[in-house]
């Protein structure tokens, strides 16, 4: 199961998110993600656990705890939704 979690630290990065997963079960991948332009944290990532009992306790326990200072939320990841191709460009032209 794919977990989001929100509301990160800056300064949290993907170990930090492995640690506290871990202890309620194996975790298969853990990230954090950054801005492109910035190379700073977006303040969001996903943490992957192939059992979803173990991910569901997890996000039972962990959703509303503090990490670095922070209340963090946790739920299970929802596909993104398809909408319009963004061209970077402003196209008021």
């Amino acid at each position: 199961m794919d977990i989001y979690v929100s509301n990160l630290s800056p300064f949290v990065v993907k170990e930090d998110l492995n640690n506290h997963f871990s202890k309620y079960g194996t975790v298969t991948s853990a990230n954090i993600i950054i801005d492109k332009f910035t190379s700073r944290s977006k303040g969001f990532g996903f943490v992957t656990m192939p059992d979803d009992a173990e991910a569901e306790k997890a996000i039972k326990e962990l959703n509303g705890s503090i990490i670095d200072g922070k209340t963090i939320t946790a739920n299970q990841a929802k596909p993104r939704e398809e909408g319009p191709a963004r061209s970077g460009y402003n196209n008021r032209w």
